[in-house]
């Protein structure tokens, strides 16, 4: 199976009344499912460099009827690039978009940054490249890695969790 948003946001816990920063959301299968999940009394932040994928996404969670997802334009590769203020995430989810990132120390810090104390990170990427889906082989950054640059910021891995037959997923705590 492909990832799936809605099992793998099962898999990390997300609760009515959280707040949620959905870094690189794109076109928001993960928000969405989010907002589902944090209902009327809880906000998703979807943040993504791409404002025609904001813009799909907009339209999603119009036609969903989700009032809870604020849309934001942010260059990730930037420490404050969320435009979100400090400690403000109960959780942050991170799906598919290492390897896009070009500073990823820059983006690191910002996680933490808006991140609540004891607030936890879901990590999801791509483990192989798939038939031209995803990043090209030589991009792909593999699960070790990814484990090696979130400890190495600081923060601590709790578990992984079952993300898709091409995909691997871990959660991280603050």
């Amino acid at each position: 199976m492909f990832s799936q948003p809605e099992k793998n946001i099962e898999q990390f816990h997300v609760d009515p009344g959280m707040i949620v920063a959905d870094l690189g959301s794109g076109s928001g299968f993960y928000s969405l499912a989010l907002a589902k999940n944090v209902g009327p009394s809880g906000k998703v932040y979807a943040i993504d460099v791409q404002k025609d994928l904001l813009s799909r996404l907009e339209q999603g969670a119009k036609q969903e009827g989700y009032l809870n997802i604020e849309l934001i334009w942010g260059d990730l590769d930037e420490v404050g690039g969320s435009t979100l203020k400090d400690s403000v995430a109960d959780r942050v989810v991170v799906a598919n978009i290492l390897f896009q990132l070009e500073e990823k120390d820059n983006f690191l810090s910002e996680v933490k940054r808006i991140l609540k104390p004891n607030g936890t990170i879901l990590v999801v990427d791509w483990s192989d490249s798939f038939s031209g889906l995803g990043p090209a082989e030589e991009q792909v950054v593999k699960q070790d890695v990814a484990r090696v640059l979130f400890e190495d910021a600081g923060l601590k891995f709790v578990r992984e969790i079952n993300a898709g037959d091409h995909h691997y997923g871990m959660v991280f705590k603050r």
